[in-house]
């Protein structure tokens, strides 16, 4: 259930019965690498912190979220080609937690990596810059957890249900800004 609050949270649909993600909120900024996508560089997180600061959002609790490819392709990757080797992504102040330009960088597999940009079909990846104190996620009720007899009873089974109500919105939306096709 908490994986599916956070896919939906990062990349729900806004439709049947999905709660909208950040990266499917209209108005937040866009960072694009190119017409098929483009590898993960310094320069893609100077720009997506840029276009939160354009929007005077640049406040707040601010990181960087994107998913384990992302991670890894940005742990290869310089910061200035030919200099002395320090990659974008560093090691942060606690464990699991990286660094990029100075915020704190996460990662989570509910980052989505099958995303489309012209012929990069499936692979492109996501990469999220925000304040996080403004993704508002509302619960209504606790969990609703069910024994179904029912459902499989020609088998001989019984089915749980589990069932938590909710909703996502972005506070401002100025407050975020995404690239969606990173290979």
């Amino acid at each position: 259930i908490a994986l599916g609050i956070l896919t939906a949270a990062i990349n729900g649909s806004g439709t049947s019965n999905q709660p909208t993600g950040v990266l499917n909120t209209s108005g937040i900024g866009s960072v694009a690498m190119g017409t098929n996508g483009g590898a993960p560089t310094y320069d893609m997180a100077v720009d997506l912190e840029t276009a939160v600061a354009i929007a005077n959002a640049d406040v707040g609790n601010l990181a960087y979220l994107t998913n384990t490819k992302v991670r890894g392709k940005l742990r290869k990757t310089q910061v200035f080609s030919g200099t002395n080797g320090q990659p974008v992504w560093t090691s942060g102040r606690e464990r699991g937690i990286g660094e990029l330009l100075g915020y704190d960088a996460f990662v989570t597999n509910a980052v989505p990596s099958d995303l489309t940009k012209g012929t990069s079909s499936g692979v492109c990846s996501a990469g999220i810059f925000g304040n996080w104190a403004d993704l508002i996620l509302g619960m209504w009720g606790g969990l609703d957890v069910m024994l179904d007899p029912y459902a499989g009873s020609t088998a001989g089974t019984k089915r749980v249900v589990a069932l938590q109500d909710l909703d996502i919105a972005l506070r401002r939306v100025a407050s975020f800004a995404a690239v969606k096709d990173i290979t």
